[in-house]
């Protein structure tokens, strides 16, 4: 995972300097969030986008009560689309947040093979794209860039709603005021 640049505006990086900085996210003392989190594990296996759809929405009602934001709409998708680049090769959309409409949408089949992607990865991405929401509707910010902090944010929510381990992310200097997690060093625990 890398970074965004940093913003040209003036009003951005100020929002982006703070997205940075605010790396913690505060997460529920009970089990309410890995509860409905196992509800979309379980529902994966059915294989069916509206079994899915209704574990996803269970769980965002659940973690947009606790930190005090409306719920976003979700759509679960079934094959991933593909951007091609001109140069060759292209890249998979995961999921994205559409601002205005408070809307995530998620894919559960891989692009090429149509298989139902893993849950660690369909979740982390659900995860992913509920903190852009609590950016928007807790954070007020106007943009939800991917800071070192929004990562952080991300990890912190995964691993709470999985009951896994967090680990400390270590971050490199990526060039141009870009960060990347050092996965080596992330996963030795430094």
């Amino acid at each position: 995972m890398v970074t965004d640049s940093i913003p040209k505006s003036r009003l951005l990086q100020a929002e982006y300097q703070k997205s940075d900085v605010t790396r913690g996210l505060q997460v529920p003392p009970d089990d309410r969030l890995l509860k409905a989190a196992r509800s979309i594990e379980e529902a994966l296996a059915t294989e069916e986008a509206a079994v899915v759809r209704e574990a996803c929405v269970a769980f965002l009602a659940e973690a947009a009560e606790y930190y005090g934001v409306s719920v976003p709409q979700v759509r679960v998708l079934r094959a991933r689309p593909i951007r091609a680049r001109d140069s060759g090769g292209g890249t998979e959309l995961f999921g994205d947040y559409h601002f205005e409409q408070k809307l995530i949408r998620v894919w559960m089949r891989t692009a090429i093979q149509k298989r139902v992607t893993s849950f660690g990865t369909f979740f982390a991405t659900l995860c992913h794209e509920f903190c852009h929401h609590l950016d928007r509707d807790r954070f007020g910010f106007s943009e939800t860039p991917h800071t070192r902090g929004f990562f952080e944010r991300t990890a912190a929510l995964y691993h709470h709603a999985r009951a896994t381990p967090a680990k400390r992310l270590v971050w490199a200097p990526s060039g141009r005021g870009r960060w990347r997690i050092d996965w080596a060093r992330t996963n030795l625990g430094e």
